[in-house]
């Protein structure tokens, strides 16, 4: 049984700059498990986005697609795949407002068109574009993430697919949309029941506006001193900033390292 879980999302949060894990990241996350502890990753990314992570942190359990998605030990846990008919609609929605959607799943992803916008929230990220592809794909795969370009328009699309999708503003140039009720949370509630992980402390940071539900959620919520204002009201610890060792420093507030 493991001492505790701790939770952390990627950008801006274990990544640097430059969206990458630096060595005292990495010599942290063995630390935490050389103390009896489990790290995990909870992220609106998706698998296929990154491995390169998943190698350096030697981290094999995770909550990607903003909860939609969860493996534990490397297999697949659980996944929630969004309507392709919605996403028809969707598609529809967003052209008339002159904004692109892009789609996800957990081995690619493919965009509607590469408007300026996208191009913007790629660079944002350190993402590459993704490929054009047309709506037959999003039939084709498993969707379980998509993120829309639009700098003003959360409130509109929240009203037309409330109902059906959930929204996170995550980037000046996008939103993150996930199946309706899936967040970071609920993501981690299901993976600690179907693992038998409940009971155990938990631990989160975060930054940005999809941490907030996570953020209160687990027992002990850490936002990086980077992050939104907003999301530090839901902080039961500032650490410093991700460029700043703020996540050995959070890890050494909490005596987990």
């Amino acid at each position: 049984m493991y001492k505790y879980l701790v939770f952390f999302d990627l950008d801006s949060t274990l990544f640097d700059k430059n969206s990458q894990v630096t060595d005292e990241v990495a010599e942290a996350m063995d630390q935490i498990r050389e103390n009896g502890g489990l790290p995990v990753i909870a992220t609106g990314r998706t698998l296929y986005e990154i491995p390169e992570t998943l190698k350096k942190t030697k981290i094999d359990t995770a909550v990607t697609s903003n909860g939609d998605h969860g493996i534990y030990k490397g297999k697949e846990l659980f996944e929630r795949r969004i309507d392709p008919h919605t996403i028809d609609e969707l598609d529809d929605f967003a052209k008339q407002h002159g904004n692109s959607i892009t789609v996800l799943d957990q081995e690619g992803k493919g965009a509607s068109r590469h408007d300026e916008l996208l191009k913007k929230a790629c660079a944002f990220v350190h993402a590459p574009l993704p490929k054009l592809v047309d709506r037959q794909y999003w039939y084709d795969r498993p969707i379980d993430m998509m993120f829309v370009t639009t700098t003003d328009l959360d409130d509109v699309y929240e009203e037309k697919f409330g109902d059906r999708l959930s929204f996170y503003r995550n980037s000046p140039f996008s939103i993150d949309v996930v199946d309706y009720g899936a967040s970071k949370a609920s993501g981690i509630k299901q993976l600690m029941e179907m693992t038998g992980l409940t009971g155990i402390p938990t631990y989160a940071f975060g930054d940005g506006n999809n941490d907030i539900p996570m953020l209160d959620f687990v027992d002990h919520p850490v936002v990086m001193e980077n992050g939104r204002e907003r999301v530090k009201d839901h902080a039961e610890f500032v650490t410093t900033a991700n460029t700043n060792h703020g996540i050995v420093n959070g890890l050494r507030h909490f005596d987990l390292i």
